[in-house]
């Protein structure tokens, strides 16, 4: 009986790996959004968000020097040394703080991001470098203690006029620069454990081939495509990642 729930559990968790690696590789973000809440429901937030940092550095690689040539550095710096600066409080965070209250908070955090997207906000020109810090403090600490980083900063990027393949970029790069901050962080917490190896392993291959799938589906969307999509992603996020639906995942 024990050995029939943990493979139902873990064929559960190879299932939004893939859907996970698929939306990584449509609009470049997303991914921790669906993967870190569901996995952490299954599991616990101390393993869910070790175990994407692992596949997910390791899997967007070639895809990330691709981005290095496309993106927009003077956006992408100061927001990436921001949100590396600030890894280490959420990794903190992850640490000390009880899972249940953290999984609450990171689907409040969640929700706001997609009511600040749906309220149709929108800035004209180039980002402000406050504007940019703040953001990246913010994506900083959610991404140490959920790896959901990319919620304020999709928010930010897509309120303003850029197009669809310098955003993917932008936060492709950026990714790529602040998990190197993350695995360090989560490394010195000691949360890279054998465990999380041994469940990277089985969740890896399904999050790469969701990454190949979600970026062969990119190629021509609309820039309105892109949008709604990734609204979509932020919105299944919202719906899912609550603690209230502990008694469906587990």
């Amino acid at each position: 009986m024990l050995q029939s729930v943990v493979d139902s559990t873990l064929g559960l968790a190879v299932a939004i790996a893939l859907l996970s690696g698929v939306v990584r590789g449509f609009s470049g973000f997303g991914s921790a959004l669906i993967f870190v809440p569901l996995i952490s429901a299954l599991y616990d937030p101390a393993r869910a968000t070790p175990v994407f940092c692992l596949i997910d550095a390791a899997l967007m690689f070639p895809m990330a020097l691709r981005a290095f040539r496309r993106c927009h550095w003077p956006e992408v710096a100061p927001m990436a040394l921001a949100t590396a600066a600030f890894t280490p409080v959420g990794v903190y965070a992850l640490v000390v703080v009880d899972p249940v209250v953290l999984r609450w908070a990171i689907a409040i955090a969640v929700t706001a991001t997609l009511a600040l997207l749906a309220s149709g906000m929108r800035y004209q020109g180039r980002p402000h470098m406050a504007a940019t810090l703040g953001v990246g403090v913010v994506a900083g600490v959610l991404g140490g203690s959920a790896q959901i980083s990319g919620a304020p900063v999709a928010a930010y990027w897509l309120a303003g006029p850029g197009e669809r393949a310098t955003i993917r970029a932008n936060m492709i790069a950026l990714f790529a620069v602040v998990s190197a901050a993350t695995f360090a962080s989560l490394l010195w917490a000691g949360l890279l454990t054998a465990e999380v190896a041994r469940l990277a392993l089985w969740l890896g291959p399904a999050y790469g081939l969701g990454i190949f799938l979600g970026a062969r589906r990119f190629v021509g969307a609309t820039d309105a495509g892109y949008r709604r999509a990734a609204y979509a992603v932020i919105l299944l996020a919202a719906a899912l990642s609550a603690p209230v639906w502990d008694g469906i995942w587990r």
